[in-house]
């Protein structure tokens, strides 16, 4: 597919939403009082009543016995989130035959995971859950959250691209200069690409250009026990240092508002 100048395809706006069969919201969690830190990440139905994010901070305390001061900030962390897919809703973004490369570099328990792919963007009926499971099972990865954390990691990616969309929807009715938008014609990620996405069919979203086969193919460590724990260390080290700094500046602005 060619195209000159001048003649690029108008690029239509749409109605806000993630390019994926089911618009779970990826939802993360780090939360740390007097001491005792909370971290997970999962997906969440924004369908759901508001009353379920209570329920579900209720039962998380209750379940990892965390002091009862994590209800509330757990409770306002995944309703925040909420609030912000919510504020895109309705909202035009532009679409276009757009292919991007998608990453993963995550640590889940003791198993490390790194790998990129394309991803269709267009492809309203993709399934970052179904890829996952497949994703696992092809490397036969045994821990069951994996899977899960590959998937929240797809849809935070996805999620971020689609949010951008919109600002860049919103830039272009303000500014009234008729911008095009990015177009990215899927000739410029190589005919093997196309060729393989008209193979593997509608439903798939998924797809390596050939001649990064060898280059990007998954890869999956595991630990050590020790390594784990050093990692773990290091991690807990750089988020008191973060909470630190970030009292600091809260101090500062304190006083500077007061002075």
């Amino acid at each position: 597919m060619k195209y000159f100048a001048g003649s690029f395809p108008k690029i239509q706006p749409v109605k806000f939403r993630i390019p994926t069969s089911e618009a779970l919201i990826p939802i993360r969690l780090d939360i740390e009082i007097d001491g005792n830190r909370f971290k997970d990440s999962f997906t969440w139905n924004p369908t759901e009543p508001d009353s379920e994010v209570v329920l579900f901070a209720k039962r998380t305390v209750k379940d990892l016995k965390l002091p009862p001061a994590f209800i509330t900030q757990i409770s306002q962390s995944i309703q925040s989130q909420l609030n912000e897919f919510r504020s895109l809703e309705g909202q035009e973004m532009f679409t276009s035959e757009k292919i991007v490369t998608l990453k993963l570099d995550l640590r889940v328990n003791n198993t490390i995971i790194r790998d990129q792919f394309l991803w269709d963007l267009n492809n309203f009926e993709s399934d970052p859950e179904e890829f996952a499971r497949t994703f696992c099972k092809d490397l036969d990865i045994k821990d069951p959250e994996v899977g899960p954390a590959v998937a929240v990691a797809i849809r935070e990616q996805l999620y971020e691209i689609a949010t951008q969309s919109v600002t860049s929807a919103r830039e272009t009715r303000v500014s009234k200069k008729g911008r095009r938008g990015e177009y990215v014609s899927a000739s410029k990620v190589g005919g093997a690409a196309v060729d393989l996405m008209k193979l593997f069919g509608g439903k798939s979203s998924v797809l390596r250009k050939r001649k990064e086969w060898d280059l990007y193919e998954p890869i999956v460590d595991l630990l050590s026990k020790e390594e784990v724990e050093a990692l773990d260390a290091r991690e807990e080290r750089h988020a008191r240092m973060k909470k630190r700094f970030s009292d600091m500046d809260d101090v500062y602005l304190t006083n500077y508002s007061s002075g």
